[in-house]
Order: C-alpha cells, then structure tokens, then sequence
C-alpha cells in the first residue's frame, strides 16, 4: 500500500503551477475589469488543481499499464514502482476529475453560461485522453499543444469570465505566455524521458524532433512569454513587471542548452516551476493594476 507521501509525489507537486498560474493571471484581469469576486476566483483555483493532480494520477495509471514507467530516470511513479496497484491510482484520477467537475458545475450555475458544461468535458476528456485510451494523442506528439490550450488559454479565459461573466482579449492575450511556460515544464519532462519514451513506443513531440530542436523549443517556451507581455506594455504598463522574473529562466536555459540529460534535467523542472510562479504572480499585479 503506498504510503501518504508516495501518493504526494504521484501528485507531482512540482508541475502544480501549471494550475495556480492561470488562475492567478485570470483573476489579475478580473481585478483590472472591475469584476474581482474571491469566491469564484477560489473555486476556479481548486477545480484547476483537481484537474491537474488528477490528470498527474492519469497518466500514471495509464503509462504504468502500458509499462512506459517501467524504466524511469524521473521522480518516482505508483504504478510503475509498484507502490500502488493500477485500480487503486485509476481510482484517485476519478475522485479528481469527479471534484473537479462538482466544483466547475457550481460556477457553471452561478453564472448561468452553460456551455462552460461543454468545455469543462473537453477539459477532463483532454486530461484522461492525453495518456489513456487506445489512441492515446500524448503519444502522437500533440502534448504541447492540449497544454497550451487546456493549461493557458482555458484556464486564464475561463477564470476571468467566471468572474467578470464576459470574455476579453486582454484575457487572451494574457493567456499565451501562461500556456507556453506551461508548455515548457511538458518539454522538459519529455526532454529527460526523450530516450526511455522512444524505446517504449511513446512518440512524444521530444522524440519526434529529436533531442536538439527540443532544447531550442524550451528555449522558445522560456523566451517568448517575456516578449508578449512586453507587446501588451503599450496598453499594460505594468506587464512589465514580468522582467523581474527573467534571471530566473537563466538557469534552466543554460542547463538545458549545455546538452544536460537525464536526471540533469530535474532540477531544471523545479527550476521552471520557479519561474512559472513568479511570472504569474507579477504578471497578475500588472494586469490587475493596468485594466
């Protein structure tokens, strides 16, 4: 039976800010429009983090299957180790999206968009899909792109309009530089399985282009996030509090650029985290004090 703090690492705590960012950036909008409501920003924070451990405790159960974890050089999976039996971690990915979705039906009813139903199926269908099923699209190379989409621009949109009820392209644009540096945590975790994933058949978008053109891509990831809120100073000053975080993304940039693989790279998944977060966070007060 695995022990509490094994089911915490199957959680992966370290890819969280995936979650918390794009609520935190979505509410900085929501300040800024005048539509700030904490309630509503705090349960659009839990469904994203629902969404994002159960989509974790997912692809677990689902590679573990496959036998994709049997040979890992990252942090430690319940199926593959074998802390935990496939039924058991299938099990916590349901309570997950079953949260999830009870939450995310809340804020559908409160504000009475009810093609936010559809979405939040896409969302947990994208999560079970990315890993399960038998053609499952993380193995086809489209990882980065659901992210961006379901960890960037539904995320930010979605936590802005639950507050405001109305959709903006400040929200938009806000969204972009969140979904590639979620992005960029995808690309690094693939990056350091790159060999493990391709002898086990998994055709990730790291296998696909090989080990090189995915260091430039998590170069790409880190970069751009920086020039698209400097594209939004014009009409956002304060998004340009975000270069506060720019030293950060040194080190992981350097690490990854210096031909560093395998357990190498977990350190600079810790690192992107970081940086996720401060980015977020400034970006949000940008946003809230501009709009």
């Amino acid at each position: 039976m695995a022990t509490p703090g094994q089911w915490i690492a199957g959680a992966r705590p370290r890819t969280l800010p995936n979650a918390v960012v794009p609520v935190m950036v979505g509410t900085g909008v929501a300040i800024g429009e005048g539509g700030f409501v904490w309630w509503r920003a705090i349960l659009a924070l839990l469904v994203a983090l629902s969404l994002q451990i159960g989509v974790n405790y997912a692809n677990d159960y689902s590679d573990g299957v496959r036998g994709t974890d049997d040979q890992r050089v990252g942090p430690m999976r319940l199926v593959g180790s074998r802390a935990a039996t496939p039924r058991e971690v299938l099990v916590a990915a349901l309570i997950c999206f079953a949260v999830a979705a009870v939450l995310g039906l809340v804020l559908v009813v409160v504000t009475r968009a009810w093609w936010i139903l559809l979405v939040g199926a896409l969302c947990i269908a994208a999560a079970w899909f990315y890993t399960g099923g038998k053609r499952p699209y993380g193995y086809r190379g489209l990882g980065e792109l659901a992210v961006f989409v379901f960890f960037g621009v539904v995320p930010v949109m979605g936590t802005a309009y639950v507050q405001t009820e109305s959709l903006s392209w400040p929200a938009f644009f806000a969204s972009i530089p969140v979904g590639l540096l979620s992005c960029s945590m995808l690309v690094v975790n693939n990056l350091r399985d790159v060999g493990t994933d391709g002898e086990a058949g998994k055709r990730t978008l790291a296998v696909m282009l090989g080990a090189e053109r995915t260091r430039t891509l998590y170069v790409a990831c880190q970069v751009v996030p920086f020039l698209v809120a400097m594209g939004m100073v014009p009409v956002a000053p304060w998004a340009a509090l975000v270069l506060l975080a720019a030293p950060l993304a040194i080190p992981p940039i350097r690490t990854v650029r210096d031909k560093a693989v395998g357990p190498a790279l977990i350190a600079v998944l810790q690192q992107t985290g970081k940086l996720q977060m401060a980015y977020g966070l400034l970006f949000a007060v940008g946003l809230a004090i501009i709009f």
